[in-house]
């Protein structure tokens, strides 16, 4: 893929090096001149451009109409919109990602302003919080669907007041699909008459939202 990375600071390199690692070709624009000239010195695969990402007339020097994705990692949220916008609704630009650095701004960072994914490192932070608090030992293994459904593996403990219920007697979710059992090391497909025991591993595809439910009913 073409990717274009609007901010040349250490989120911008960082996300070079994983995306050349990747086979992705990279192109990073930088306004600042000393933030410019130390990229030159440290990013090695990625075509850099000087200018400001909010600029069309930069945007269109650094290939923006041959993009697949662009990739808004700015210090300042106004310039990430900016970049956003310009590249969903000028250039049609099919995957628009926009960092957010003050977490007040995220309600601006929507599908309207041309952002198909917005990443802000204090949501991150929240949700993984959330999850570890209260997620008990639910492991989610997998994020489907834009992460709305997910994976999730959860152990059943000594003191679960499942242990010894059928599989069609659970109140699962109502968009809850048990997967699979590991059991002692062994896969067991749950049917109808499987008994829950001790120890098991239940392997389901769950609305995300729904996660602690899970963790309700077989902790």
């Amino acid at each position: 893929m073409n990717i274009l990375i609007v901010g040349g600071g250490k989120v911008g390199t960082s996300l070079v090096d994983m995306l050349s690692v990747q086979g992705h070709q990279v192109t990073i624009i930088e306004m600042h001149d000393a933030v410019f000239t130390k990229m030159q010195r440290t990013v090695k695969n990625a075509r850099p451009v000087h200018g400001d990402g909010c600029n069309p007339t930069v945007l269109r020097d650094a290939g923006i109409d041959t993009m697949d994705a662009v990739v808004a990692v700015t210090g300042d949220d106004e310039d990430n919109l900016v970049v956003a916008k310009l590249a969903k609704h000028e250039y049609r630009v099919e995957r628009v990602i926009a960092r957010v650095n003050n977490p007040k701004n995220e309600w601006l960072f929507t599908a309207k302003m041309g952002v198909d994914i917005a990443i802000s490192h204090s949501a991150l932070l929240a949700r993984i919080i959330h999850e570890e608090l209260s997620m008990g030992d639910l492991v989610p293994l997998l994020k489907l669907g834009g992460g709305q459904i997910s994976l999730a593996e959860v152990t059943v403990p000594e003191a679960a007041r499942v242990i010894g219920d059928r599989v069609d007697a659970l109140k699962l979710p109502a968009e809850c699909v048990l997967a699979t059992l590991v059991r002692k090391g062994m896969l067991v497909i749950p049917r109808g008459d499987t008994t829950i025991q001790q120890g098991d591993k239940i392997i389901a595809l769950v609305k995300t939202e729904q996660q602690a439910e899970l963790v309700r009913i077989f902790g």
